[in-house]
């Protein structure tokens, strides 16, 4: 079926300018099938699409669902930036403070016009942490194709789980990041097998430095994803937990390997019912097709 009308973004593009996921948006069609949703996406060029709903629940959330070329997905990140970035836009307002339902989950949204584009934020909610057991880690460490000059993780991997769990990853640097090579094969059967979303391999934070990242999603459709805000928002909760501190705020540069360089920003607080986080990332609304 053709949509009547697709929207791309750029989403969590780099402060400095350029690159960012892109995302596809449109209204959602009631008989549209989930074949017909999976098929936007590559359409538009872009990895994930989101698809408007046109009420809202009985909490006053907006439903949103996200496709890739795969799958469905309970969550995405960068595709509610690029949503809300969309609903500001047709808005016409300077900010709009929301709500959005997604995967069984309805959550606060804020949109802010900027001069180099739209700032959206978003409650990610509440993010569990566990310790990977070891036939799991082994697994996932093995399929990412470590040379023999980086050090395999060992303790120091988590699984966060935000709505669907993910691995992070430590590595010893950016050189060490960029040479991480992973068999997608070998990968997606691991993440099967465990109900893993991908593995998140990052270098964190340092002093006013900027973390780094790479996302591998295999599993649902996406061997490597640009920006994956999401696992940030987990980084963060994981950066928080170890630290024994109340609060944290990141920043963390993806999409280099791409070519599309972007940025993700998360913050974490620790409450009575656990880690919370919350997410944001600067988006550019290119012409609607």
């Amino acid at each position: 079926m053709s949509w009547p009308e697709v929207t791309v973004v750029d989403a969590c593009v780099r402060r400095a300018g350029g690159g960012g996921s892109p995302a596809a948006v449109t209204d959602d069609d009631p008989a549209a099938t989930d074949a017909d949703r999976r098929a936007v996406a590559a359409a538009a060029g872009a990895s994930h699409a989101a698809f408007l709903g046109s009420g809202r629940t009985p909490d006053g959330g907006l439903p949103v669902r996200f496709f890739t070329a795969a799958a469905e997905l309970s969550g995405c990140g960068h595709g509610t930036v690029a949503a809300q970035a969309v609903r500001l836009t047709r808005s016409g307002l300077n900010e709009l403070n929301d709500r959005q339902h997604t995967g069984g989950r309805t959550f606060d949204t804020v949109a802010i016009r900027r001069p180099a584009g739209i700032e959206v934020w978003f409650d990610q909610g509440l993010v569990a942490l566990r310790h990977p057991q070891p036939d799991e880690r082994a697994a996932i460490v093995a399929a990412l194709g470590f040379t023999a000059d980086d050090p395999h993780p060992t303790d120091t991997a988590r699984i966060a789980t935000p709505v669907a769990p993910r691995m992070l990853v430590p590595v010893r640097d950016r050189f060490a990041l960029r040479r991480v090579r992973p068999h997608f094969g070998r990968l997606a059967a691991a993440c099967q097998q465990y109900g893993l979303l991908g593995c998140f391999v990052y270098v964190p934070p340092v002093g006013d430095r900027p973390g780094a990242a790479r996302m591998f999603a295999p599993a649902i459709g996406v061997d490597e994803d640009v920006a994956n805000a999401n696992s940030t928002g987990c980084l963060a909760a994981h950066l928080l937990d170890t630290a024994g501190a109340e609060t944290v705020a990141i920043e963390v540069e993806q999409g280099d390997s791409l070519g599309r360089p972007a940025s993700v920003l998360a913050s974490a607080r620790r409450g009575p019912a656990g880690i919370t986080t919350r997410v944001g990332g600067l988006a550019v609304v290119r012409d609607s097709s």
